[in-house]
């Protein structure tokens, strides 16, 4: 703080506290003797009060007048004489001056005269007792999950930050001149780190500002684990931060970094899709969902392959727009609805992108408010700034036309991205797709290590019947979620969006033979994207690359968002790679025993384990859970759990 802006604190007139004191003794005097007068000469004034009429020669009537004056100034003024004298001399304005700096105080005084200096020492220490007291006050007691800190001294006060930048904000909040002008001077990239933390401690550098003060991104991130190692008095060691590209994500991905956290990635595959064998990464810390969803792949690959076909490729974003009554909202419908202004609200929303391309439009009025469904391809990226965009730029034309439309939110939950919602199971958003395969029986059994009519039953009563029972939305299979987050967290996709991309149909049944089973999976609302988002993140790019769905789609044959829609029927396909192994361990009861087996840290010996590794080797590479089902005597026999002995036989060799 500049010494010179603060001013001398002048003294105000005090009040005159010896007349006070003295005119309280004459009026208590006056008070008590008029009163002692009354008491003794009572009989006296009641007979002289009937001699005169009127009120203003009656002798009561000074009395009273007398009374009341007396009243008024003990009310008033008589109290004050009691008071601290001392304390009300101090002036309320200089509450707070003992948390400024030693040296601004110091300037702030020299300048006054003595008499000023001593009256701001006094009311400087007015405020401490003020402060302390407040303090005091303010000590809640321990309890409802709070621990105080060993290190945090107890009139320590802990303040809301008011100092992280906002994501839609271009630029960081411009900070006060005397602020910025301190931190012109100094060059922090120079300072070392425990320098660094010091400033960082004090406030005159804002955590979010390391990385472009120091322009070393690592050693950001390192200072930064420091201070919030410091005020959560914790060892941040187990959170890994070196040896990674801060450069992709600084001012991309995530803000206020401190590291990173590693997930074990798996592989699954080969999986032939549409006549292509494609290995298929799987980052996920569950056990047995790797090895489950790998065995599924040898089904499939094993039959011959899936196929998958993209039937719908649109993400959308729905405005909320709000007009002054009803029959006004039912008009916009109806305009948005003509061919001619549709094409005009087409023409302004592709003006904004060179990918983006508007496909279709719905318009739902619920009383004074109007949802616009705008539907767009987005080529590779999975699309959401560029509808956005876009939808701006139309509503713009509706302004126009409808100039008492107000815009309300360019998201009006009809989109609907990242809630549960029967509008992307009906309509769909982002890839609509369908894959099939048919097993033949054979397979079934010997890698599936189930039958055919087991798995159809099985799929019949859980995934049919029993998600309509729990009034379930898009959750007809078994754990489509499972396989969609593990390939989103590896490709670098939105872990978000695996709510409505893991929308999921999955149907078993009889193939034509009427002995193999044709299975497959219905997914309305895959939303990926090849670029942008977190694909451009190293290792998610080289997951993209194990694809072969990395970036843009090239090439004189390729079209926009033939990337994206690959990778949509890749995790269409994964999905029912993990179905069909979920499935036919449920069908067999082997789930439980083969989790509690292979999804639990090992307490057996160094031998045992070996053993484990020859008998998986010896299994041709089949995955753990079929190991454990290979070990049943046969499909249904007794090797496994057993089933509740209320369910009946489901296992049936006459039906083939």
């Amino acid at each position: 703080m500049d010494n010179s802006s603060l001013k001398p604190i002048k003294k105000k007139p005090q009040p005159k506290w010896a007349i006070l004191q003295v005119l309280n003794f004459v009026v208590i005097a006056v008070f008590v003797g008029s009163i002692t007068y009354v008491a003794f000469n009572y009989h006296d004034t009641i007979g002289h009060a009937s001699d005169s009429p009127s009120p203003i020669t009656n002798m009561f009537f000074p009395l009273i007048v007398l009374w009341s004056g007396c009243l008024a100034y003990f009310f008033g003024f008589f109290g004050i004489s009691f008071l601290d004298k001392e304390y009300l001399s101090g002036s309320p304005s200089s509450y707070g001056l003992n948390q400024l700096g030693d040296g601004d105080i110091s300037s702030a005084t020299s300048g006054a005269t003595t008499t000023t200096t001593t009256t701001s020492t006094t009311k400087e220490e007015v405020g401490e007792a003020a402060i302390t007291a407040t303090n005091k006050s303010q000590d809640f007691p321990q309890g409802a999950g709070f621990r105080p800190s060993a290190s945090t001294s107890t009139t320590t006060a802990l303040e809301a930050r008011n100092d992280t930048v906002i994501c839609s904000d271009t630029k960081p909040a411009a900070a006060t001149t005397a602020s910025t002008e301190k931190q012109s001077d100094i060059d922090f990239a120079a300072l070392a780190d425990e320098e660094l933390l010091e400033h960082l401690l004090d406030g005159s550098l804002k955590d979010y500002q390391l990385e472009k003060k120091l322009g070393n991104y690592e050693r950001a991130v390192g200072v930064r684990r420091s201070l919030y190692s410091t005020i959560l008095d914790q060892d941040l060691g187990l959170i890994p931060y070196t040896g990674y590209d801060y450069d992709k994500v600084f001012g991309a991905n995530c803000e206020i970094v401190i590291g990173y956290v590693p997930i074990p990635l798996g592989i699954v595959g080969p999986l032939v899709i549409n006549g292509e064998p494609i290995y298929i990464p799987m980052a996920t810390t569950e056990g047995c969902l790797v090895a489950s969803t790998n065995r599924g792949c040898k089904a499939i690959t094993s039959s011959g392959g899936c196929c998958s076909v993209v039937m719908k490729d649109a993400i959308t974003r729905a405005p909320c727009v709000r007009m002054p009554s009803a029959m006004r909202a039912a008009a916009v419908k109806r305009w948005v609805g003509q061919q001619e202004h549709y094409q005009k609200l087409e023409q302004a929303f592709n003006s904004t992108t060179n990918y983006g391309k508007l496909v279709g439009l719905e318009a739902t009025v619920a009383g004074r408010n109007v949802y616009l469904r705008f539907n767009c391809m987005s080529g590779d990226a999975m699309g959401m700034n560029m509808v956005s965009k876009g939808c701006l730029k139309a509503i713009e034309v509706l302004e126009n036309e409808f100039p008492d439309l107000i815009l309300v939110a360019i998201s009006g939950n009809m989109c609907t991205d990242k809630k549960p919602a029967a509008i992307n199971w009906i309509l769909g958003r982002g890839k609509s797709i369908v894959v099939e395969a048919v097993i033949p029986e054979v397979i079934v059994k010997s890698v599936l290590k189930s039958s055919v009519y087991d798995m159809i039953e099985t799929n019949k009563q859980k995934n049919h019947i029993g998600s309509a029972m729990a009034g379930s939305i898009g959750g007809f299979n078994a754990h489509a979620a499972n396989i969609v987050t593990a390939v989103f967290l590896a490709t670098g996709q939105d872990p978000a969006q695996n709510v409505e991309s893991s929308n999921c149909l999955t149907i078993m049944e009889y193939a034509e033979d009427m002995r193999s089973l044709h299975v497959s999976v219905t997914m309305p609302s895959i939303e990926v994207g090849t670029v942008g988002g977190g694909t451009h993140l190293p290792a998610q790019a080289g997951c993209l690359e194990i694809c072969g769905v990395r970036g843009a789609a090239k090439g004189p044959d390729s079209s926009p968002g033939d990337n994206a829609r690959k990778l949509a029927q890749i995790v269409g396909s994964a999905v029912l790679a993990g179905e069909l192994s979920l499935m036919a361990a449920l069908a067999a009861n082997h789930l439980v025993n083969s989790h509690m087996q292979h999804n639990r840290k090992p307490q057996t010996t160094a031998a045992a384990a070996d053993t484990t590794t020859t008998s998986s080797s010896s299994a041709g590479g089949i995955d753990a859970k079929a190991v454990v089902d290979s070990s049943s005597s046969s499909v249904g026999g007794g090797g496994g759990m057993r089933k509740n002995s209320s369910m009946p036989i489901l296992s049936s060799t006459s039906a083939f």
